[in-house]
């Protein structure tokens, strides 16, 4: 099967995390947690300030994934290329309001019999600390 992606491509998809996006995740995933939402609250924590949710921080790779799903179309990819999902997921530093977040994504292997490939995956903040790493299948469906 022609996958239309080679080991080595890479994508990114940078932005900064804003008050919005916060209560706007809060509002898509119920996750009301006063750490996210609650300001006064957060300032009492370890972190000072609210963070946020893992699952915004981990879905800006979704930008970068569907990226390489659409250059492999372009390619002549045959399927519809989707995601399989994200393993080994880990949060390594929180995210606060005010961080410029870049996601990274670079296929590593290609396995055009079983019609997949996997990707190493982090986000960082502006400082290059890393805030997430993670794997990620892509599998071309029929």
């Amino acid at each position: 099967m022609k996958l239309g992606v080679e080991p080595g491509a890479a994508a990114r998809f940078t932005k900064t995390i804003t008050e919005r996006d916060l209560l706007l995740t809060a509002e898509i995933t119920g996750d009301h947690d006063p750490l996210h939402v609650d300001a006064g609250y957060a300032a009492t924590t370890a972190f000072g300030q609210r963070i946020a949710h893992g699952a915004l921080v981990l879905g800006l790779l979704s930008a970068t994934a569907s990226e390489i799903a659409h250059r492999a179309i372009a390619a002549g990819a045959e399927g519809v290329p989707v995601s399989l999902g994200y393993d080994r997921v880990r949060f390594l530093r929180p995210v606060f309001i005010g961080d410029t977040l870049t996601a990274h994504y670079r296929v590593d292997t290609v396995d055009a019999t079983r019609g997949r490939s996997e990707a190493a995956c982090e986000v960082v903040n502006q400082k290059g600390e890393t805030c997430l790493a993670a794997r990620h299948i892509l599998r071309w469906t029929g």
